[in-house]
């Protein structure tokens, strides 16, 4: 496995009694000469402002066995506290800079569990035959050491302690089927370190937020969480500022990212921009509009889509022009379910979308950094869209808008990945986001 930062390794590498406190600064590192199976360390942490830091353990040779990330701070695609290097990385902190927090580290037979401040945020089954690139080939669950080290800042440790566990101990949080890594992309995702990131998730239907957090932990895919604020869309609609700050409450402590979609088309009218302001993202698409008669239209739903006297190309013409003002004047992050256009004009997706239309969508993206979001659940936009948005340097997002818990895994998305080329560096994060500099106006007039 590739390490950080040579390390200096401090004075106790003979001591087979685990301390109960170290402090490291950048570049030091300790190691223990004790060999454990299945064992569970635990403690606080403290960790200075952008202090980088990790926990090694299954140690049985170079370049072997797993790392836990120890970084704090806003999403901004650097791996985060309570990532499993490589294998289970996180974009979002439980914890912070400058305050103690509570870790534990588990490994119970072939599953790696990790909790911070008390939440479970990994929870791994090694399978029987893991996938691992040539970088990471020593990343296996065997007896090994166990090693600290600090690569940026300082860091501190108290209340250390580990504690051999029994071979038949399971772990509570392990409860779904081991991913069969042989055909899982996301794995070869993670081991290249390219963010997994589903934006566009909603508890609704039968997905509890208990569930969408076994099923991140399982299939390798950090959750955005997000529900809907305004009106007319499906499923929970927040439609005040009260309600806004009751559903953050109720999440807060979730290992999600937060999001927010914007619904209908007078959400910006509805809630404040601070209330708004507490979730990491903000996200809205061009699902509703405002039709060529003043009518809204939820253009998903075939019986509010009406033509009256204009063609396909006419109604497109409008749909474009309704997009542009949407993303001009409503301060979002993401153009979420993009391009989508009615069903029945699905059959000339390709031929409607035409590079002038295109144009104009992408130039209003790029103008003000709004990201673009690669769909799944439709499979939109198209991969010649995305090449396009792309070669301008427009960022995207995956995001499902799933229904229910029956979604995928990102499937569309791994494939435009490898189709057109996306990096690391093609992918939006929060850290990013401008939309509280840009200003909320009101543009639609309907009844």
């Amino acid at each position: 496995m590739t390490r950080f930062l040579p390390l200096l390794l401090l004075a106790l590498t003979a001591c087979t009694q685990f301390p109960s406190r170290i402090s490291l600064a950048e570049g030091e590192g300790w190691t223990g000469s004790a060999v454990y199976d299945n064992f569970e360390i635990s403690g606080q942490a403290l960790s200075d402002s952008g202090a980088v830091a990790s926990i090694g353990f299954c140690r049985c040779g170079d370049d072997t066995g797993y790392e836990m990330i120890i970084h704090n701070g806003v999403p901004d695609g650097s791996l985060k506290t309570g990532s499993l290097h490589s294998v289970r990385n996180l974009y979002r902190s439980l914890a912070s800079d400058g305050e103690w927090f509570d870790f534990s580290l588990a490994v119970r037979g072939k599953n790696i569990g990790i909790r911070i401040n008390g939440v479970d945020v990994v929870c791994y089954t090694e399978p029987e035959r893991p996938w691992r690139d040539s970088a990471h080939a020593g990343q296996k669950i065997a007896p090994g050491k166990i090693d600290i080290s600090c690569q940026k800042g300082s860091i501190c440790f108290r209340n250390l302690a580990i504690v051999s566990l029994p071979a038949e101990t399971r772990n509570p949080a392990d409860t779904l089927p081991p991913v069969d890594e042989s055909s899982d992309g996301i794995i070869r995702l993670q081991q290249r370190d390219f963010p997994v990131i589903d934006y566009h998730v909603h508890l609704k239907g039968d997905l509890t937020k208990e569930m969408a957090h076994a099923m991140s932990m399982n299939y390798g895919i950090n959750y955005g969480v997000a529900p809907n604020a305004g009106e007319g869309g499906v499923g929970r609609m927040l439609a005040d500022d009260a309600e806004v700050y009751s559903y953050y409450d109720e999440i807060a402590g979730e290992p999600f990212l937060f999001g927010v979609q914007g619904e209908g088309r007078r959400w910006t009218q509805t809630f404040s921009k601070e209330a708004l302001g507490i979730f990491e993202y903000l996200f809205t698409d061009a699902m509703t509009i405002v039709d060529h008669k003043g009518r809204l239209s939820r253009i998903y739903r075939p019986e509010e889509v009406f033509f009256d006297g204009i063609d396909a190309q006419g109604y497109m013409d409008h749909l474009v022009d309704q997009t542009v003002l949407i993303l001009t004047n409503e301060p979002a992050d993401i153009y979420a379910n993009p391009t989508f256009i009615p069903d029945v004009l699905q059959p000339d997706y390709d031929m409607l979308w035409t590079p002038e239309r295109v144009d104009r969508i992408l130039d209003v993206l790029e103008k003000y950094k709004i990201a673009l979001e690669i769909n799944p659940r439709y499979r939109i936009p198209n991969f010649a869209i995305i090449r396009r948005a792309k070669a301008r340097g427009i960022k995207f997002t995956f995001g499902t808008n799933n229904v229910d818990s029956r979604f995928g895994r990102l499937e569309y998305a791994l494939q435009a990945i490898d189709s057109c080329g996306l990096t690391p560096a093609d992918i939006w994060f929060p850290s990013m986001s401008v939309r509280t500099s840009r200003p909320t106006v009101i543009y639609n007039h309907f009844e």
